[in-house]
């Protein structure tokens, strides 16, 4: 039960001269301690972490974030990725240091064994996988973030009011009522994992978190045969079991067949299981398809089941005009997961969760624990923290680099840097089209072009294909299986990718082609 404020007795001094006239008492632990395990008597040094000379260490600052800015600012000048050699590997697989080292050798070190060695998703032409390519920005923010240092689990501080704005934003941005809740996590496995646990809880009641799933009738739950496999590792972490996430099947588009749906929602129903939950894709990580959400959301409604939307980057195309439409139907979803480090560009990593029943969101996660009681005043106050809306106790300032991202470049224009990254996925598209060399493998909806080439055998010179240019640092791909066969996946996620890195990219293709020898 939250206690009455605190207020100091009168005459009793300032806070800051209680606590020096505290620090000034004799110590009781100094009596105890053995002489020969006693610290050294520096008393401004005894475990104490700052730096000696504030100045040394402000100028080697300065010179380190310089030298990043300098790392930005040439990134065209350098290998997509290059990989880091044995010697530089056998640096890492040493023991644990036990003497301190001065910082400007640590930062020698970085420079010189850790930089040059990174993925390689700031470049233009890292096309694989789906990886944001942050911004000098968000760098800042980052720093920023870490010199505060707060624990965003919870307590009274500004950084949970910075996470409730980020929260708001985006429950205006995406049309959810003034009582959503929103939750920063590490990223959109993670979001989809909590997504579930919130749809379970509210499918079986708060029961379930004492009794379990075993307590209930078995769940399932339903996602595109192209749903990214995170949702049935959720189901699996939730104790629901894999087994019991059907695979609805697409169509020739990449989406959800809603009759297939329905079949095996009246399927499920006639075996005795209680289908609870609905998952729509806004983007699949393949294709970059994009599921019925409107008639999703009708289906969802009419069968009580929770509709959540797996949005990992192109939920986050609700900020463009020009995009949004392709995503309609979003806005009836009880609850998104997406990532603001994809195609929001923040640094890693920053994933979030959105619920739209912000109690429903609450009951699924909120404890009494005692070590958590809540004061009416002090920093102990506040009614929810983010520690209630999940797992995390100890949670960094993820809030602050999105929030600066939001700030500086605004929505409006990360729209634009999506559009601009869709409409040179439409030009390679087309450009392949174009050639005799290479095949389109798979509809262009959003930023993600599959395509192979059109030689004797396809499937083995597509991997050499995207190795070949991965070793040769002019690009960087990725691989993907569809129908059974390897294929060249470009998405095109990077803000500084212009039509004209797309055209250096296929000339590069069909360049390495001639050097392995590939048979067309």
């Amino acid at each position: 039960m939250a206690g009455k404020p605190i207020r100091l007795p009168a005459g009793r001094g300032t806070p800051r001269e209680v606590l020096l006239s505290r620090s000034a008492a004799p110590s009781p632990f100094r009596e105890k301690w053995p002489d020969a395990a006693r610290p050294a008597e520096d008393s401004k040094r005894a475990g104490d972490l700052d730096p000696r000379d504030w100045g040394e260490f402000s100028e080697l600052s300065h010179a380190a974030l310089d030298d990043m800015i300098a790392h930005l600012q040439s990134i065209r000048e350098r290998p997509v990725w290059v990989p880091a050699p044995g010697n530089v590997r056998a640096r890492f697989d040493t023991g644990m240091p036990k003497q301190p080292r001065s910082f400007g050798d640590v930062l020698r070190e970085f420079d010189a064994f850790v930089k040059p060695y990174a993925t390689g998703n700031l470049h233009p032409a890292f096309m694989g996988w789906v990886h944001g390519a942050g911004t000098p920005v968000g760098m800042i923010a980052e720093m920023l973030a870490a010199g505060l240092n707060a624990n965003c689990g919870g307590r009274d501080h500004i950084g949970i009011e910075v996470e409730k704005q980020i929260a708001r934003w985006m429950a205006q941005a995406f049309g959810f009522p003034e009582g959503a809740s929103g939750l920063f996590v590490t990223g959109t496995s993670m979001a989809n994992f909590l997504g579930l646990l919130v749809a379970r809880n509210h499918a079986l009641g708060p029961e379930v978190r004492n009794q379990g799933v075993a307590a209930g009738p078995q769940l399932c739950a339903y996602a595109s045969q192209a749903a990214h496999g995170c949702i049935a590792r959720a189901m699996e972490l939730a104790g629901i079991g894999s087994g019991h996430l059907r695979r609805v099947p697409c169509d020739a588009e990449g989406a959800m067949r809603i009759s297939e749906l329905r079949s095996l929602i009246a399927e499920d129903k006639r075996r005795g299981f209680r289908p609870f939950l609905v998952v729509g894709t806004a983007g699949t990580v393949d294709i970059g398809a994009i599921d019925p959400l409107h008639e999703i959301a009708d289906l969802a409604a009419a069968e009580d089941l929770w509709f959540h939307v797996d949005g990992a980057f192109g939920a986050l195309a609700v900020f463009s005009p020009e995009l949004r439409p392709l995503i309609a139907g979003i806005e009836r979803a009880d609850s998104i997961g997406f990532d603001f480090h994809k195609w929001a560009h923040v640094p890693y990593d920053a994933g979030f969760l959105l619920v739209r029943d912000g109690d429903a969101h609450q009951r699924a996660f909120g404890g009494a624990d005692l070590y958590l009681t809540r004061a009416s005043s002090g920093l102990a106050s506040g009614d929810v923290w983010p520690c209630d809306l999940g797992p995390d106790l100890s949670r960094g300032f993820r809030a602050l680099k999105v929030w600066f991202t939001l700030q500086v470049y605004g929505a409006d224009q990360l729209g634009r840097c999506m559009v601009q990254n869709c409409f040179a996925a439409k030009h390679l598209a087309s450009r392949v089209r174009a050639s005799s060399k290479f095949g389109l493998r798979a509809p262009v909806k959003l930023n993600i072009v599959c395509f192979s080439l059109n030689s004797k055998e396809p499937d083995r010179d597509n991997r050499r294909m995207v190795e070949a240019l991965h070793v040769s640092g002019r690009a960087a791909p990725s691989i993907t299986i569809l129908d059974g066969q390897a294929v060249i996946r470009c998405a095109i996620v990077n803000h500084r990718t212009t039509l004209a890195d797309v055209d250096g990219f296929l000339s590069d293709v069909e360049n390495l082609a001639a050097t392995l020898g590939i048979e067309f």
